[in-house]
């Protein structure tokens, strides 16, 4: 089924090398990181109004999602440049694109876990990120599925542009709100990137392909500390940092797919589900007059615990949706020719009624 339709320097071993490598050394790196939170007295304190846990719970798990991540990346590119002599070009492609802004906001984030800001200049900031990496991706013409030729001298760049910006702020957002329960963030964020891989990997998109499994190999190598019970959440700092990542890569992915909007339909199928807790969270908030940036506890989460599940199985509930999300998408990819459009209608139908129930349960205790 998978034909690696491009020549890569990068091995099949190597890619496998490369995610446990990332398992490990996030895994390694969060124990310090959590000694050092608490050190600081970075905690994230229980509050009936907005939150479900009973005990504080040190934050900066993201600070180890960003440092595997990083490292393991740049010796992805190392590995892969040195037999092909083209370090310079990916090692600038990978900085501004991806880990540099990355990076920004997940400063950003982490500033935020430790001193608190209010939501509008979370949001300017991730807006002025978007839009550099938008810049970026479209004059580089690296967008995996693009409007018109891709070129920046296109009639369809600004469409290119517009939608990059829209997307890598949307998911930031989303990433950031489906963090709301232990594993869930991680868990999803772990999946989509795997399936990222496996698509990548059969493109032979040798950069997207190595990004993805390093994200997979890290978040998992983080959930191992942040599943029920939590020992450590990744705060801002993780969610806005996954959140570039994941983005970026979903843009930069080509399943080559026509038409083309089944190419497109795959990185929305993949996040499915932390979009999906996205609206119902928002939708919530305008019928009740609320802002879309208030908090509380009306998640998907919140709501599958509400209607009785414990929440390991909550969690456990969230990881098998992005699961057949990701087989979603992979069905799509593998036989677009046949059944794409089928299986992207019957999708889009059941994430659909899925929000239409979600909304009609009790948005509040």
């Amino acid at each position: 089924m998978f034909s690696n339709q491009g020549a890569m320097s990068i091995s099949t071993t190597q890619f496998v090398i490369l995610g446990v490598a990332a398992f490990a050394l996030t895994g390694l790196l969060t124990w310090p990181v959590r000694a050092l939170a608490i050190r600081l007295g970075a905690m994230d304190k229980p509050n009936l109004a907005r939150k479900t846990q009973t005990e504080p719970v040190p934050y900066l798990g993201g600070v180890a999602i960003a440092l595997g991540i990083t490292i393991v990346t740049l010796a992805a590119v190392f590995v892969g440049g040195n037999a092909t002599g083209e370090n310079n070009g990916q090692l600038k492609d990978l900085a501004l694109t991806v880990l540099l802004p990355a990076s920004v906001l997940g400063a950003m984030g982490l500033f935020d876990d430790l001193r608190s800001l209010s939501p509008w200049p979370r949001l300017i900031a991730q807006t002025l990120v978007g839009t550099v990496v938008a810049f970026v991706i479209v004059e580089n013409g690296t967008i995996g599925t693009p409007f018109g030729n891709g070129s920046s001298a296109d009639s369809g760049s600004w469409i290119n542009t517009a939608v990059t910006i829209f997307w890598i702020v949307g998911i930031c957002n989303s990433i950031n709100f489906f963090d709301n329960l232990d594993g869930a963030a991680s868990g999803a964020v772990a999946i989509a990137a795997l399936g990222v891989f496996l698509i990548a990997f059969d493109r032979g998109q040798e950069l997207v392909s190595a990004l993805s499994i390093v994200t997979a190999g890290a978040t998992i190598g983080f959930l191992m500390w942040n599943k029920s019970p939590a020992k450590i959440y990744m705060g801002d700092a993780g969610a806005l940092f996954l959140g570039i990542i994941i983005s970026v890569a979903t843009i930069r992915l080509n399943p080559g797919i026509t038409p083309t909007w089944q190419s497109l339909a795959i990185p929305v199928i993949l996040l499915a589900v932390p979009l999906l807790d996205t609206c119902v969270a928002v939708f919530s908030r305008l019928a009740r007059g609320l802002s879309p940036l208030t908090g509380g506890k009306d998640h998907l989460s919140h709501r599958l615990v509400r209607g009785g599940l414990t929440r390991p199985m909550a969690a456990i509930s969230l990881w098998s949706a992005s699961g057949v999300c990701a087989l979603f998408a992979l069905a799509v990819y593998f036989f677009a020719d046949s059944f794409g459009a089928i299986l992207i209608g019957l999708f889009a139908a059941g994430w659909l009624t899925a929000l239409a129930l979600f909304l009609r349960t009790p948005s509040q205790d």
